[in-house]
């Protein structure tokens, strides 16, 4: 008797939580095509416009499709599934994205598959990689900075978060405050190489067990930049470079201390990072060297599969879609979205 051979799955993945729009597919495990289209015209702003990043999301969802497609190299008749992000995220953004995947499910008559954004962050470590489990990962985003337990891909366990700003708020933030270009993490990043990091000493949070808090850090900055400001219209470029490095440098220590805490507490052998602030090269160096440090295997996803991709979503909905997680036409977005298993342990 011949063995049946397994169909491919082909999954088309649509992110646009804030104000990238994304459109992935991917072919079992493997990403075909992952075009992003980002909103440049936020910069003028500071900061994201949610009504403007609906309105670019409506104008750049089509093209985007067309060259996922054409990257991928296969007709949209052969999608099996369409996910899409539910959540969480600015609501106009998500129902963008929701209202699409749900027209091109309802046309080809496939099946619509739901996402949580910050899980999709987190299985974005399984793009190219065979993660080992059971692991901790760290996800920290400008919207949120969480550890969770990964059991498995269908096993995800928040073990602890932010309460209050998340790490990537905190470099948009602060790169606002020092008058840089918007999105402030990459442009803090760029000024850091220049800068000493232990030129500002900033005060490190005390928060028990594994949450994280930035407001008062936030505020420390704030004031040590008002400080700076009071004899001066603007700061030098080496003062400027110096604090960068020093934002930077305090942040990243916050981030890893915990998850040396998390590493210790649950007597793990693996971590993985995911989310923008994944994307910043001194935080992964970091993490390389906590690998040789903690004896611990680590995971990082490649920087475009860190900040928001719909390769993410896609890769996820591959999962969900084994599972037969699908769901129907009369779903909400949820711009508060915390799954039913992300629960904390």
């Amino acid at each position: 008797m011949i063995n049946k051979v397994n169909k491919d799955i082909i999954i088309l993945g649509i992110e646009t939580s804030c104000d990238d729009t994304s459109i992935a597919i991917s072919k079992n495990k493997k990403i075909l095509s992952n075009i992003v289209a980002n909103q440049l015209v936020h910069k003028k702003y500071g900061g994201v416009v949610p009504e403007i990043a609906s309105r670019e999301h409506q104008k750049n969802i089509i093209p985007t499709l067309s060259l996922a497609l054409k990257q991928a190299g296969i007709s949209i008749n052969m999608i099996d599934a369409i996910a899409f992000t539910r959540g969480p995220g600015l609501m106009g953004a998500l129902l963008v994205g929701s209202s699409f995947a749900k027209s091109i499910s309802l046309a080809l008559k496939k099946p619509l598959i739901e996402v949580n954004h910050m899980e999709a962050h987190v299985l974005a470590n399984c793009i190219d990689e065979e993660p080992k489990f059971p692991l901790i990962c760290l996800t920290a985003s400008g919207g949120h900075t969480q550890l969770v337990f990964v059991k498995d891909v269908n096993n995800i366990k928040l073990i602890g978060e932010t309460l209050d700003d998340s790490a990537g708020e905190t470099f948009d933030k602060c790169a606002k405050m020092l008058k840089l270009n918007y999105p402030g993490g990459p442009e803090i990043e760029k000024h850091a190489l220049h800068g000493n990091p232990y030129a500002f000493n900033f005060t490190i949070p005390k928060v028990n067990g594994l949450d994280f808090s930035f407001s008062g850090l936030k505020t420390n900055i704030r004031r040590l930049i008002e400080k700076e400001l009071k004899n001066n219209s603007s700061l030098p470029e080496s003062k400027k470079s110096d604090l960068c490095a020093s934002i930077q440098h305090t942040i990243i220590k916050i981030l890893i201390k915990k998850l040396e805490l998390a590493i210790t507490k649950y007597n793990v052998t693996n971590i993985a990072i995911s989310g923008g602030v994944a994307s910043n090269q001194k935080f992964r160096n970091e993490i390389k060297l906590l690998k040789n440090r903690a004896q611990v295997e680590i995971y990082i996803p490649k920087k475009e599969y860190s900040t928001d991709n719909g390769a993410m979503i896609a890769i996820t909905g591959y999962y969900k879609y084994q599972n037969k997680e699908f769901t129907n036409l009369n779903i909400d977005v949820k711009p508060r979205y915390k799954l039913d298993n992300l629960l904390i342990l």
